[in-house]
């Protein structure tokens, strides 16, 4: 130990530290200064950002012992608060920049940085700096970050007042289609929010810190457990095996399509027999510090009689592959499409076919916040797990039957989020937690240090899949034939789900009349196969849009006219056969297309010997919410201020559910001239919000923000007087009126059959995505110099969120197109393994155009926006590097090696 005195936003803080502690661990735990983010703990991801001397350190890797005595550090808590904030976090909530919020303190601590230096840096000294500091983001795509950083610029140096920089809702007082900020922007960006490990430094002194105990093998039978050494450790309180389940220890996928070969009953909460996977949990360790429990994991002992592990759909399906889960074969779904007529005879015949193998990989959702939960028995006797769920009761009917309590006797909150893009749609330690509280009666917390965020939570199931167009000579589709087989890991929840996706979104965006194909779902050992942004579409219009570019090479066709001649018009059908609800697409292209005859011009003006420079086009479709008549529940109710109370469970990302719930529930009340600020909101407790349906799929703003719509049209006609006018509070309750109305919505949708047929979603989004990339030959490096996005989502509810989820998305479609991978499971344990893409991988130069055509069965005309800007913005880049230098890239990510491959191979 040591002693320390250092000077903490302006205060003398003198403390007893261990010197090897860091300087985040002495500011979260010591000083409770939890607007200092733990994210990575490797310094990849600058979120722990603090100024140390006027320098902009990461806090997650500077000893203590390395701190000078005396020394000054700012915190986020130090640069601004909620009543007095810094131009920087003012800034950062106009331009959006706080979405989750997790990775903001870091940011704006460290923009504090630049502009304590440089008071009026350009924009690419702005992503210099960040580049530099290692400031890291998934949400945000990086450009609204540098926008507030110059406004905030302008306010330091007084060219702008914070007056004039603050947000104003424009004259007619509507915040639906406005940009205004989110309710939970302001403590974001202060380092008020508190997020899982934030609230588990405030919770009771008896709380137990659990650590796994995870198998380091892919596939193994447990022969035994020995937790003799552990248990005699310090500050032990137990070691939990399976035996300490009460039920049935097992997560159940919930819904299996009955053709399903599995029961859904296959994910052990702790491993009983057998472990499936790498980072499988086999026990938990239970001990008065997080770091005692960890060391006392390290003794548990485990014995395996390892079995071949198949770490590929193709290695599963091998003749000699042994059944993963006894009983159940490897492949145990197939999902067909038949829509018209048969395709052979049509194949044989016609003037033009291409055809090729395509492979979309296991894309690592890497929030910056790594999974986090705690549970504890509340007064009622009822077990309270707090988590970063988007399915609270989702998770609630899968978990409770495998910890042998009632449904009833369960409640789910989701925590503060720091960023999700789908993993938590399956449950992840909700179960882990609940089944220590349950053991040991106390609460109990548990934080995944980032290898584990990296290893046991799930990721993007990657596709294998052959697609074959058919066409006569003017372009027109005549026929596709699909193939497609999905590694979903060793668990198969939505496994089936997921496969039926290649089947409504292979070739989707084009009348194809005729259609055949068949698709697999396929147990493995790899990483377990989760919900990611998009689901299923950027592996299946991956396939289809670099195809159509092939089948424009061989037409002889400019790639977009191709698309023109085929995207949805009246007498189209998609590929489940159902009538599009809007047919913009032709109108998005000839949108498109002066910015795109431009960009070709400039590609080829501007390529060299050494950079070529190319444009590539793709078109993405996905669905706003979950199969068939998917529904909602929300609650509106009048408070005695005149103000209105919505009550529901929109789980939040760091999407805007928030936003999304004020700015509709305005909407739905104008009549009554409530702002904004009135509109109180209870989110994300299933024991005091209605069950709302998980935040997945595009289909909250679909589904929630029609069933809150629905509760504001009840309250204000109950509101409504005879004579004109609308009752007041008292007036309600005088006369004995119902305060709170429960909104309702079912989708007028149909779930498809076994050929894939139906009309699965009331709602879509469309979008044409371009992309302009530079190509080095000498390495095969590829950088995206911009992307643009013509996108139709309905109306919108909130331009600036929805400007902030397609800016992000576009970055993650960068990512996805040239560096994430999770396939070594050693080398991409962490961000800079896994290919996460920092600033300057995205380009600042990002362009959104929208079409709003008005959903009938929108809210308000609003369809869904988070999925579409992942639906495929990497086709559009693959497309472009073989415009740039005539490689092209069918299986990703394009890495540098890959494209000097292709290079070399053309001589």
């Amino acid at each position: 130990m040591i002693q320390k005195e250092l000077i903490v936003n302006g205060v003398k803080k003198s403390m007893v530290v261990a010197a090897d502690a860091t300087l985040a661990d002495v500011l979260r735990e010591q000083l409770l200064l939890t607007g200092v983010k733990i994210g990575c703990g490797q310094g990849q991801c600058g979120a722990c950002s603090v100024i140390l001397d006027g320098k902009v350190v990461r806090s997650c890797i500077t000893k203590m012992k390395r701190v000078p005595d005396g020394a000054n550090v700012t915190t986020i808590e130090g640069v601004g608060t909620p009543d007095a904030p810094h131009a920087l976090q003012l800034a950062w909530m106009v331009h959006g920049a706080a979405q989750c919020g997790f990775c903001s303190p870091g940011f704006i601590v460290s923009a504090k940085g630049l502009l304590d230096e440089n008071k009026n840096p350009t924009r690419e000294e702005v992503r210099d700096w960040f580049q530099k500091h290692k400031n890291a983001c998934r949400c945000t795509g990086y450009k609204p970050l540098v926008d507030a950083v110059m406004d905030a610029a302008k306010v330091l140096r007084g060219e702008m007042t914070a007056a004039d920089l603050a947000y104003k809702l424009p004259a007619d007082g509507r915040a639906f289609g406005s940009k205004l900020p989110r309710p939970s922007a302001l403590a974001k960006v202060t380092g008020t929010c508190d997020y899982g490990a934030d609230l588990a430094h405030k919770m009771p002194k008896d709380t137990l810190h659990l650590a796994l105990v995870q198998s380091p093998v892919s596939h193994a039978n447990i022969k035994g457990i020995d937790a003799s050494e552990a248990l005699a450790m310090p500050g032990v309180h137990s070691v939990l095996t399976h035996k300490d389940v009460k039920g049935k220890n097992r997560i159940t996928g919930l819904i299996t399509f009955p053709t399903n070969k599995g029961d859904g009953w296959d994910r052990p909460i702790l491993c009983d027999t057998k472990v499936f996977q790498y980072g499988d949990a086999v026990a938990i360790v239970c001990a008065d510090s997080e770091k005692r429990a960890r060391a006392a994991a390290e003794k548990v002992k485990v014995e395996y009689e390892e079995l071949p592990a198949y770490m590929s759909a193709p290695a599963a399906m091998a003749e000699d592959a042994i059944e993963i889960h006894p009983g159940t074969p490897n492949v145990y779904y197939i999902q067909k499409i038949a829509k018209g007529a048969d395709t052979a005879p049509i194949f044989e015949k016609a003037d033009v076919v291409a055809r090729d193998d395509f492979y979309v990989g296991r894309q690592p959702h890497m929030p910056i916040e790594p999974d986090v939960g705690f549970a504890y028995i509340n007064d009622e006797g009822k077990l309270v797990i707090h988590s970063k769920s988007i399915g609270l009761h989702l998770h609630l009917y899968m978990i409770a039957p495998g910890m042998g309590i009632e449904p009833e006797n369960v409640v789910m909150v989701q925590n503060p989020t720091g960023g999700t893009f789908g993993y938590k749609f399956s449950p992840t330690m909700e179960a882990l937690v609940g089944v220590a509280a349950l053991a040991t009666g106390k609460p109990v917390h548990l934080r995944y240090d980032y290898q584990q965020q990296m290893a046991y939570t799930g990721k993007r199931s990657p596709f294998f899949m052959n697609v074959g167009f058919a066409a006569d000579k003017s372009g027109k589709l005549l026929a596709m034939e699909s193939d497609w087989t999905v590694d979903h890991g060793p668990y198969s929840e939505f496994g089936d789900l997921l496969t039926l996706r290649g089947a409504q979104f292979i070739g989707a965006g084009y009348g194809i009349p005729a259609i055949r194909g068949e698709g697999r779902t396929v147990c493995t050992n790899h990483a377990w196969g989760s919900a990611f942004r998009g689901y299923g579409a950027p592996q299946s219009e991956f396939a289809s849009e670099v195809l159509m570019d092939e089948l424009a090479e061989k037409l002889g066709m400019d790639p977009l006219e191709l698309r023109y001649v085929n995207a949805y018009r009246k007498g189209d059908t998609n590929p489940s056969g159902q009538d599009p609800e809007v047919y913009s697409l032709p109108e998005m292209l000839d949108l498109l297309r002066p910015k795109y005859q431009a960009a070709l011009e400039k590609a080829k003006k501007n390529s060299t010997a050494e950079i070529k420079r190319g444009v590539g086009i793709s078109l993405g479709v996905y669905g706003s919410g979950l199969d068939g008549p998917d529904s909602s529940e929300a609650w509106v109710e009048l408070n005695a201020d005149g103000g209105v109370t919505v009550y529901s469970c929109w789980e939040d990302h760091g999407q805007g559910a928030d936003s999304g719930a004020q700015c509709t529930a305005h909407e739905g009340l104008l009549p009554l001239g409530i702002p904004p600020e009135k509109i109180r909101l209870v989110m994300n407790d299933t024991s005091k919000a209605p069950n709302s349906g998980p935040a997945g799929g595009s289909r909250s703003q679909v589904m929630t923000g029609n069933a809150i719509r629905v509760g504001c049209e009840l309250l204000v006609k109950a509101m409504q007087k005879p004579g004109g006018g609308y009752r007041t509070y008292d007036e309600m309750v005088a006369e004995k009126l119902p305060l709170r109305y429960s909104g309702k919505w079912t989708a007028p949708a149909s779930n498809c059959d076994e050929n894939g047929q139906g009309s699965p979603f009331c709602c879509y989004m469309y979008g044409v995505f371009m992309a302009e990339v530079a190509v080095d030959v000498a390495t095969g490096k590829t950088a995206v110099e911009k992307m643009t996005l013509v996108a139709d989502l309905g109306s919108l509810c909130n331009k600036l969120v929805v400007d902030g989820q397609m800016y992000g998305g576009l970055a993650q479609g960068i990512g996805l197109a040239l560096s994430e991978d999770y396939e070594d499971i050693k080398k991409h344990s962490n961000l800079v393994g896994a290919g996460f893409p920092f600033i300057k991988q995205i380009p600042d130069d990002m362009e959104l155009v929208y079409v709003e055509s008005r959903r009938p069965d929108g809210p308000f005309g609003a369809s869904g926006s988070g999925e579409l800007p992942l639906t495929c913005p990497h086709a559009a880049i693959s497309n472009a590097i073989h415009n740039a230098c005539g490689v092209r890239i069918t299986r990703l990510p394009a890495l540098p090696e890959k494209v000097l491959a292709g290079l070399k191979a053309l001589g």
